[in-house]
């Protein structure tokens, strides 16, 4: 069987009055994530690794921030695509391991519903997605709450 890792990381800054999609769900908080799409960073980074797994190059190759019709764009339906994507191209998802780094919200209770959320978008079991979060103690932009990062590990293989 011809199996493959991609590895996905990506950063958005937080700012007022911007609403905070994490992980295909919408947090309940003061700061919300700036982007050209609804800037969910936790699944831009599985989206990427999906996409470099397969070599099909990266998220802003497929949905360009600067195509209007991607403009405040739901991402869960990014990833539906990129799914499709890879699965025509004979690929399918073995397991992701992500981790988001953000000092608040608190991630850790929102994690069942996030696992649940992107399982059902991906058609895959929920314990092929792993979910983790951590805080950077304060220290540079994620501790300082100026914005949200995430990493994403992805293995794929070619379907028989």
């Amino acid at each position: 069987m011809n199996y493959r890792v991609g590895m996905g990381y990506d950063v958005h800054q937080l700012a007022e009055g911007e609403e905070f999609w994490l992980g295909g769900i919408k947090l309940d908080h003061s700061k919300g994530a700036v982007g050209h799409s609804d800037a969910d960073v936790l699944i831009h980074v599985i989206c990427d690794a999906l996409l470099g797994a397969c070599n099909m190059r990266d998220i802003g190759y497929h949905f360009s921030d600067t195509d209007p019709q991607y403009k405040g764009i739901d991402s869960k339906i990014l990833l539906k695509d990129v799914v499709k994507l890879i699965r025509e191209a004979g690929y399918e998802i073995g397991n992701i391991d992500s981790t988001i780094c953000l000092q608040r919200p608190k991630v850790n209770p929102h994690i069942p519903d996030m696992r649940h959320c992107l399982a059902e978008v991906m058609e895959v079991p929920e314990d092929v997605v792993s979910i983790k979060a951590t805080t950077t103690e304060r220290l540079g932009f994620v501790g300082r709450e100026e914005g949200v990062s995430a990493y994403a590990v992805v293995l794929v293989h070619k379907k028989d």
